[in-house]
């Protein structure tokens, strides 16, 4: 009788993911803002440009981010290149979570929630059809803690 043995997935090094997030914004300002974001469509998260505002120096920051919508809500994974420190933007939302997001068709205000329980659950299996290989969970298990699954919920104003 024969055992399948799965082996964890696999993700770059630090040093290529820094460097194509780099690419990426550099590319957004290059194109003056043509190139870079995307809604999601089937087999494929979307992008946005995130706005906020910085936890100990209230100086303006801005991430491009993957996101997925749940309804009206955008979901985001505070990843950090599967690193397992907490991306700054979250930390930056923690502290101050009013914020904006630029969008392919436009621009909105939002105030961030981390999705805890089964809500959390069901948003990060939502990041499934969004996976080509490994499953997210898999991933996740790479670090030694749980990825929070970020809730963008949009705002007046």
């Amino acid at each position: 009788m024969s055992e399948t043995v799965s082996t964890p997935p696999s993700v770059p090094p630090r040093w290529f993911i820094r460097t194509a997030w780099v690419v990426h914004r550099g590319l957004y300002a290059i194109t003056g803002g043509r190139f870079g974001l995307a809604r999601p469509r089937p087999g494929k998260y979307g992008m946005l440009r995130l706005h906020t505002v910085g936890r100990t120096t209230a100086a303006p920051r801005v991430a491009i981010l993957a996101y997925y919508e749940d309804g009206q809500d955008l979901v985001l994974m505070a990843m950090n290149g599967w690193a397992d420190a907490h991306p700054a933007w979250w930390l930056n939302l923690r502290a101050h979570p009013d914020a904006s997001v630029d969008l392919p068709d436009g621009s909105m205000r939002v105030r961030a929630r981390e999705a805890q329980g089964l809500e959390r659950e069901r948003l990060l299996a939502g990041w499934e059809p969004y996976s080509d290989g490994p499953s997210i969970t898999e991933y996740e298990q790479l670090r030694t803690r749980r990825v929070p699954m970020i809730v963008l919920e949009p705002t007046a104003g």
